[in-house]
């Protein structure tokens, strides 16, 4: 296969992986699913407790007015809380809910338990292969996620 039927072969795969995941994690936690935009910034939270609107715009590289209205839809559902900046008033701090976190922990825990069901499925060889490639997709993604 030439490399750039590679490389698209790649984000298709990736892409389906993400979407089947998701799907299947959802319905085996009995949820319906947040939209992907509501997740990137909940987990964003989770890694950066106290960070602000403007700053999680930034690492979403998306407009502050796009994060307050995902905020507010998340306020709505328990999942996120907003604190004012005790210095700056006019900042907000955001928090995941420990509802947030109980969320996000189940749905890694079904997660995990699908790939690993999935993954015995694969012959020992493949396994192996697939196991190896994980440090590489991460430092994919770690390159995808740095400001351009």
């Amino acid at each position: 296969m030439p490399h750039g039927e590679a490389t698209a072969r790649l984000g298709a795969v990736l892409s389906d992986l993400h979407r089947l995941l998701r799907r299947a994690t959802n319905q085996r936690t009995n949820r319906s699913a947040l939209p992907d935009a509501q997740v990137e910034l909940m987990l964003l939270v989770g890694a950066h407790p106290g960070v602000s609107v403007k700053e999680a715009a930034g690492r979403l590289r998306t407009a502050p007015n796009t994060v307050s209205t995902l905020v507010r839809d998340l306020v709505t559902a328990g999942l996120i809380e907003r604190e004012r900046d005790p210095v700056d008033g006019r900042v907000a701090r955001l928090r995941v809910t420990p509802a947030a976190r109980n969320r996000m922990a189940d749905y890694d825990r079904h997660r995990t338990a699908l790939l690993t069901e999935a993954l015995s499925q694969l012959d020992p060889d493949a396994r192996a292969a697939v196991e190896d490639v994980v440090p590489h997709l991460d430092r994919l993604a770690a390159l995808l996620r740095a400001p351009s």
